[in-house]
């Protein structure tokens, strides 16, 4: 059997036109990494690799695609013999269900099918296996967010803060919404991003901030950060994204970069509101409130990965360490054995991954609704818990240090 991965193809199978196929992934206006590629992005081995035929034997492109589906981890089936990247998404997600929930500690979601991935495919075949996280049934965890979320926007509209106030004044297009265009619908993805500590003063700010992603009635939970570290920018005013709600696209971060761009989130269309540190002190502070928001908007605001951790990789940016996740059961999960510290460990070599960063963004790509390709982001502070008895308190302190492995 030939090992697969992406840029694999049935045989007789590759796309007459690979530009059409390869733009619908990396339609990204201006990019130079992207545009024009005849070559998918392996970004966790750092390189590019172009359509390739597989002959036949016991497994094809064909026959995974088949399993995939069947077993739950790619909802939405493909039409095409091609590894793309949900595939790959959908291995990964494959593998390390079987890391997890299987406790197979030999297994590393690296997208790539060999021998023992096809092995434990055949098992589940032959049980009739279907995983837990296509069961798109709310969990009550689930549902106590979705209630916390639209309670927020019931109290943030009778007593709205000055900073939500001034996004309902502000008269330009936007990827930011007013409170009244807030949604949390649950055919929708949603992103939590919860702040601490931005208004005190921190030239090196930490990763201590928590995300909670809402997809497929499920909770996956996440750390990293959502403010700016001023080591990380050459301007003193760093950027803070507003809080509230915006809308984020699938799309790529560093993508003037080929030999770093990789999936992330970025501002859908108008971009984002942001506030600038406009006394210099690296904090988020009622001063900076009162000033307003930059001129125009911010198209780069992205939501992308940050290491394991150990350092803040904001300039503005939302951003997400691989080191470790809570799954939808609530189990602290370790990705230390496998999470790259950063670029120069994503490679053959190393063997290194994003890793809990991996599982956020398969997570999304794998189980959008059709024709669904945004992300909802709102953005608030741990006080905001005070609106509502479903958390205990510290809460989010509590939750950011159970995951520190």
């Amino acid at each position: 059997m030939s090992t697969l991965y992406l840029g694999h193809c049935d045989a007789g199978c590759v796309p007459s036109e690979p530009h059409a196929f390869l733009g619908r992934f990396h339609n990204v206006p201006g990019s130079k990494a992207l545009q024009g590629r005849l070559s998918f992005r392996d970004e966790d081995r750092s390189t590019w690799r172009r359509f390739k035929e597989v002959g036949g034997g016991a497994y094809n492109v064909s026959a995974l695609h088949d399993f995939l589906h069947a077993s739950g981890f790619m909802p939405r089936a493909r039409s095409t013999p091609v590894f793309d990247y949900v595939t790959q998404a959908s291995v990964r997600l494959f593998q390390e269900y079987l890391r997890t929930m299987e406790s197979i500690d030999t297994m590393r979601p690296d997208g790539i099918v060999g021998s023992k991935t096809v092995a434990h495919m055949q098992r589940w075949q032959a049980q009739g296996i279907r995983c837990e996280w296509a069961n798109n049934i709310q969990t009550d965890e689930y549902k106590r967010w979705m209630k916390t979320l639209a309670l927020a926007k019931e109290k943030y509209s009778d007593s709205t803060p000055l900073m939500l106030r001034k996004i309902n004044e502000f008269q330009g297009k936007t990827d930011t919404r007013k409170i009244d265009d807030w949604s949390f619908e649950s055919n929708d993805i949603h992103l939590i991003g919860i702040r601490s500590d931005e208004d005190m003063t921190a030239e090196r700010r930490q990763s201590n901030d928590i995300f909670v992603l809402l997809i497929n009635g499920m909770v996956f939970k996440f750390w990293g950060s959502t403010d700016p570290s001023a080591n990380m920018t050459s301007r003193d005013d760093e950027a803070f994204l507003v809080e509230g709600q915006h809308k984020y696209r699938f799309s790529w971060h560093k993508v003037s970069d080929a030999n770093k761009v990789y999936r992330a989130l970025r501002p859908y269309k108008d971009g984002v509101l942001v506030l600038r540190d406009r006394d210099s002190n690296n904090a988020l502070t009622t001063r900076d409130v009162d000033a307003g928001f930059d001129k125009h908007t911010n198209y780069t605001i992205n939501i992308h990965w940050s290491g394991i951790g150990s350092a803040n990789w904001s300039a503005g940016c939302q951003v997400i360490a691989g080191n470790s996740y809570i799954n939808h059961r609530g189990q602290v999960i370790d990705c230390s054995s496998f999470a790259a510290r950063s670029y120069s460990e994503l490679n053959r070599e190393h063997r290194k991954t994003k890793a809990a960063y991996n599982l956020l963004a398969d997570l999304i790509l794998c189980y959008a609704p059709p024709s669904v390709e945004y992300l909802l982001y709102s953005l608030g502070r741990d006080e905001s818990f005070k609106l509502t008895d479903a958390f205990a308190s510290g809460y989010v302190k509590n939750t950011f240090s159970s995951m520190q492995v």
